[in-house]
């Protein structure tokens, strides 16, 4: 069985916020995901520190930085909870809680 990306509701309402080429690129990089799963690495995914099982997929584009946060639930299937547009060095941790707080509500909703 293939990797299966899920792009939640918040996650798809950011895309379709960005400039069409900008939005081809991070669709580029949800195929990625998709095709490596858990293997994908840097540049284009990392670990967030203090956040167990939340990731940040990370797309440039020209100057632009923009930051997908996903997770993997079950074995194959990656579930990307929302984005933002970086502007500084440090992931934004107010993006960081929401992105948790979405998942874990995914979660808790998957078990019931």
């Amino acid at each position: 069985m293939e990797n299966q990306v899920l792009v939640l509701e918040k996650a798809e309402s950011f895309i379709e916020t960005l400039p069409v080429k900008f939005q081809a690129k991070t669709y580029w990089t949800l195929q990625l995901l998709e095709r490596f799963g858990s293997e994908l690495q840097e540049p284009y995914s990392k670990s967030i520190k203090g956040y167990k099982k939340l990731k940040e997929l990370r797309v440039k584009f020209g100057r632009d930085i923009n930051r997908l946060f996903y997770f993997q639930y079950k074995a194959k299937v990656y579930v990307v909870t929302s984005g933002y547009i970086k502007k500084t060095q440090k992931l934004d941790r107010q993006e960081i809680k929401k992105a948790y707080k979405i998942m874990s509500k995914f979660i808790e909703e998957q078990g019931k």
